[in-house]
């Protein structure tokens, strides 16, 4: 059997962090969910957690620009 032919190119794997931690809505916003809301929230106010539960959207081209580097697989 022979080997398939290499082409040359490599393959684009997705930082698996950055997938985790931001998300791309429908209109094409880059989103992300705030930090702080895994433990240590017995002394949090009610309204503080319930802000930590909403999602942010991602300010400044820069940043998109790498986190869409970073995971370029991310649906559009």
């Amino acid at each position: 059997m022979p080997r398939k032919a290499k082409s040359g190119k490599f393959k684009l794997k997705t930082h698996k962090a950055t997938s985790k931690r931001f998300r791309l809505t429908g209109a094409g916003k880059l989103v992300r969910t705030k930090g702080g809301k895994s433990h240590l929230r017995r002394n949090t106010s009610k309204r503080t957690k319930t802000q930590l539960s909403e999602m942010q959207t991602v300010q400044g081209r820069s940043y998109v620009k790498n986190i869409k580097r970073l995971a370029p697989n991310m649906e559009e």
